[in-house]
């Protein structure tokens, strides 16, 4: 069952799309079937620009498992930058 439950938020970045980079201003994050991943279900994020009207995206198909590593993984990847540049 889909549940089309998603988690928006706001963002400041950029992401390589399949022919350039492209600046980003929004997360998509939901838990549903993939479209690609074989898998049952993924943590999907969606990155968009919906100040250009959010007609090219970034996707990405995850695991729980995956996910929840990445998770640890950016939090100790700012944890660690911050502690470096705060010097």
């Amino acid at each position: 069952m889909c549940t089309y439950i998603t988690e928006k938020t706001k963002i400041v970045g950029s992401a390589k799309g399949p022919n350039e980079w492209m600046r980003i201003d929004t997360a998509n994050v939901y838990f549903d079937h993939p479209f690609h991943a074989p898998l049952d279900h993924t943590l999907n994020i969606d990155f968009v620009s919906d100040a250009e009207g959010g007609t090219q995206r970034v996707a990405v198909e995850l695991s729980a498992e995956s996910a929840r590593a990445l998770i640890r993984k950016i939090e100790a990847a700012l944890a660690s930058g911050e502690e470096a540049y705060a010097a």
